[in-house]
């Protein structure tokens, strides 16, 4: 053979390897620990699902699965921490509205919203519940709404964080019903409701794991649900629209990202096996359960509903003046 052939053959050979690559990386992923960051504390509903779904991914592929919570920041400090890992799969994170709302009420954000992260599936949607301490004498969410008229600014709510979804949708009931409740912020969800129980703020609008335990032993108070059907995980808690105030709809969801220009390959079989444990009929039956309604889309379709929320949510924090605290 010529040295023109050989030269050729070589080259053939290492273009083969290059373009091998990726498909041989997607067959070997994960070769090490998984990293997933979590910008909330644990305890919290998005960690609390997001642990569940670890566990499975642990299993199913024989690589431990690190939950790594890192709050803070009005949920910036994890965010950008999954923005700046190495896009091979080895870092993902859960993220949530908030995250698509601060574009719109934050300046000098250390990342691209869209361009630096990477779409693997929507998780859940989790419809809010608004709690109450029992102590407040109020039956339902109009009498809420008038003891606030009659009492403007002595009333307080917590929410998990700030431009959580459960400020967003107090802010909105605020907004619709013409009342002044004063916003307490906490990192996260478990302080909120510590704090509510205690009787230290009045109101919280949250998801329901973590408080349907609370709600059950009678420490807290059922009032409505947010979105236009009733929580599975409370089917006899009417829903705002059922109390009176028609056209609210407002929900939180928890989603799965990972660096942007990650390899098409590797998140195809990331977000394929997510989506799978998440219909698992043990996990849908515990999400469900929660009050979590299962969804485990493709990346492509979670990359869409991404891109909706950033619009919806964008008008309301604009419409609101919502800023972080």
């Amino acid at each position: 053979m010529n040295t023109f052939g050989k030269f050729g053959l070589l080259m053939l050979a290492a273009l083969g390897t290059i373009i091998g690559t990726p498909f041989a990386n997607a067959q070997n992923y994960p070769t090490r620990p998984i990293r997933w960051i979590v910008p909330i504390p644990a305890g919290a509903t998005a960690d609390m699902i997001t642990r569940l779904v670890a566990q499975k991914l642990n299993e199913a592929w024989g690589q431990q699965v690190i939950v790594d919570n890192r709050p803070g920041g009005a949920f910036v400090i994890g965010s950008d921490i999954v923005a700046k890992g190495n896009p091979d799969g080895h870092t993902v994170g859960t993220l949530l509205t908030p995250h698509i709302v601060n574009p719109f009420v934050l300046k000098d954000l250390p990342y691209d919203t869209l361009k630096d992260f990477t779409p693997v599936t929507l998780m859940v949607i989790v419809p809010g519940v608004m709690t109450m301490n029992p102590k407040v004498p109020a039956k339902n969410l109009q009498e809420v709404i008038a003891l606030a008229k009659a009492k403007p600014s002595s009333l307080n709510y917590g929410s998990p964080g700030p431009l959580t979804s459960g400020h967003l949708s107090m802010e909105m009931l605020k907004l619709t019903a013409g009342i002044n409740i004063q916003h307490i912020p906490y990192k996260g969800g478990a302080p909120a409701i510590a704090d509510l129980i205690a009787g230290q703020v009045q109101f919280l609008i949250s998801g329901p794991p973590g408080v349907l335990a609370h709600i059950n032993s009678g420490r807290l108070k059922a009032i409505a649900t947010t979105a236009t059907k009733r929580s599975p995980g409370l089917p006899n808690t009417p829903t705002f629209a059922e109390s009176g105030v028609p056209g609210f709809d407002t929900y939180e969801w928890y989603g799965v990202f990972a660096p942007g220009k990650l390899p098409k390959d590797v998140l195809a079989k990331l977000s394929r096996e997510i989506a799978r444990i998440i219909k698992l009929p043990d996990m849908s039956e515990k999400l469900s359960g929660q009050g979590a309604i299962p969804v485990g889309n493709t990346s492509d379709e979670f990359a869409a509903f991404v891109k909706r929320e950033m619009n919806t949510w964008g008008k309301v924090a604009q419409q609101v003046g919502l800023k972080p605290d």
